[in-house]
């Protein structure tokens, strides 16, 4: 796997990730992300809006040394968590960040009382569609015309993450992208 210029590299070999909480200074690296991955990118505005909302939301930035390099973010109500955005610089993409951004957000669901969890994804970003099954997201419909240029989004639950038997999976996700990376989750 080529890493890019810059990398973290501890003396493993593994790649040193840092996930912390996400701040309104690194908008602009999470903003340039954004446009990269996502034909409708949200703007700033509601970037802010969402991490005014410290109660009821979570996000988190992905580090590589002193580079920005992924962002995902969840908005928890009652017992349920709803996953509404995960990015990954085109430049990592391919170094299982998705998977640590992911296993990190179920990790602070659980540590706000989650029990569910849920996503809406693009119908057919099969990558996308993979790493969820992973968690045990399974598909339970579709929202026609969700996102702004048309596409339907297939939506996927996974209940009671809360269990001896999720942490048993979370666990295992976790393993499998260990000899790769090395994780520092910050609060």
């Amino acid at each position: 796997m080529i890493v890019p210029p810059g990398a973290a590299i501890g003396p493993d070999g593994r790649l040193q990730v840092v996930i912390a909480p996400m701040r309104s200074k690194d908008l602009k690296a999470v903003l340039r992300i954004e446009g990269e991955v996502f034909d409708e990118p949200w703007s700033k505005r509601l970037f802010e809006e969402e991490l005014a909302q410290r109660t009821s939301r979570a996000y988190r930035a992905a580090w590589v040394g002193d580079q920005l390099v992924g962002y995902a973010g969840q908005m928890s109500i009652d017992d349920e968590a709803h996953v509404n955005n995960i990015g990954v610089d085109p430049a990592w993409q391919g170094h299982r960040l998705g998977t640590a951004m992911l296993c990190d957000l179920v990790r602070t669901a659980l540590g706000r009382g989650t029990a569910h969890l849920t996503l809406e994804v693009l119908v057919g970003n099969e990558p996308a569609i993979a790493l969820y099954r992973r968690f045990g997201m399974a598909p339970v419909g579709v929202r026609p015309n969700y996102y702004p240029n048309g596409g339907d989004a297939l939506i996927m639950w996974v209940r009671d993450i809360d269990t001896g038997e999720y942490a048993e999976r979370l666990s295992i996700i976790e393993a499998s992208i260990s000899p790769f990376l090395d994780v520092e989750r910050r609060q």
